[in-house]
């Protein structure tokens, strides 16, 4: 038996912190699809290997390692061994993980693995398609959202923070970029699925969102318990 939060919602609304605290918080499993499709990219980064060269792309994924930690109580991600945790999140690799996760092939292979990852655990996953498509039957979905320029300046914060260098301006057009791909892809689209509770984070603090999120999961984990 296991107890499954899809939290989704579009590029920089904060789902990745939100997630990551309240794993720790309550002790559910973080599963980071957005980071191992990202993970993804920096491979096809690596290996030079050109957007439109799909077969090259899809064949990555035959023998390449992904995995999750913790480390000084934060998650943490390695591509075939190594750490990758910080480099993922730059900008060259920003600029293609939506056109990398689009690929159907690439979806598949990777959904599989995420939901072997679940058989009996209790977990959490935040993206843009855990609860319309990864896992359509999770016990809570929350679908997190925010205004492009509160999600801009989330972004713009968390960049100067890690040494990432990346204007307002650029940070803006990247996430009406990546919004516009996801929500037109063929397969896993950025929706809000029916029975998702929608939550605008815009004006709200971390700390807020976090508790919102918790009260709505302990009381359907209290619910499926009776």
């Amino acid at each position: 038996m296991s107890f499954i939060v899809a939290i989704d919602g579009p590029a920089g609304a904060g789902k990745g912190t939100v997630t990551e605290e309240i794993s720790k918080r309550i002790g559910l499993i973080n599963i980071g699809s957005g980071s191992a499709y990202r993970a993804v990219a920096l491979k096809t980064i690596k290996e030079n290997i050109k957007l439109e060269e799909t077969e090259k792309i899809i064949k990555l994924l035959d023998d390449i390692q992904i995995d999750f930690g913790m480390k000084d109580n934060k998650d943490i991600i390695y591509l075939d061994g190594e750490e990758v945790t910080e480099r993922i999140r730059e900008k060259d690799v920003s600029d293609i993980v939506s056109q990398v996760s689009s690929i159907k092939e690439v979806r598949f292979k990777l959904n599989d693995i995420f939901r072997k990852c679940a058989q009996g655990k209790n977990i959490i996953m935040e993206g843009r398609d855990i609860g319309s498509y990864v896992f359509p039957n999770a016990d809570v979905k929350i679908y997190l959202d925010a205004t492009v320029e509160e999600r801009a300046r989330r972004r713009f914060k968390q960049n100067k923070e890690k040494g990432i260098e990346m204007t307002y301006e650029e940070i803006i057009e990247n996430i009406k970029m990546r919004d516009k791909n996801d929500k037109e892809k063929e397969i896993g689209a950025l929706v809000q699925a029916e029975d998702a509770i929608y939550i605008d984070s815009t004006g709200m603090t971390i700390k807020d969102e976090i508790e919102e999120i918790v009260k709505i999961i302990e009381e359907k984990f209290l619910q499926n318990k009776k």
